[in-house]
């Protein structure tokens, strides 16, 4: 699988120069908010299966010691 990579001083120039967000709405933003946000939810497509295995093994939900006992 292909890890997924963020350009994220990319990221960050757009939303918080160009969009005008403080740092905390900034990063309250899913990645599909921001792409509308910059003008290219007309052209978005659904996350595929690929897409969300790999999403899930970059960021997998069971850390071991991350003191989240919920």
């Amino acid at each position: 699988m292909r890890s997924m990579r963020v350009d994220w001083p990319v990221l960050m120039r757009a939303g918080l120069g160009q969009l005008g967000l403080r740092p905390a709405e900034f990063w309250a933003l899913t990645p599909a908010e921001l792409q509308m946000m910059l003008g290219g939810g007309e052209r978005a497509q659904p996350m595929g299966r690929g897409g969300l295995a790999a999403m899930m093994v970059a960021f997998p939900d069971d850390v071991v010691g991350n003191g989240d006992d919920r």
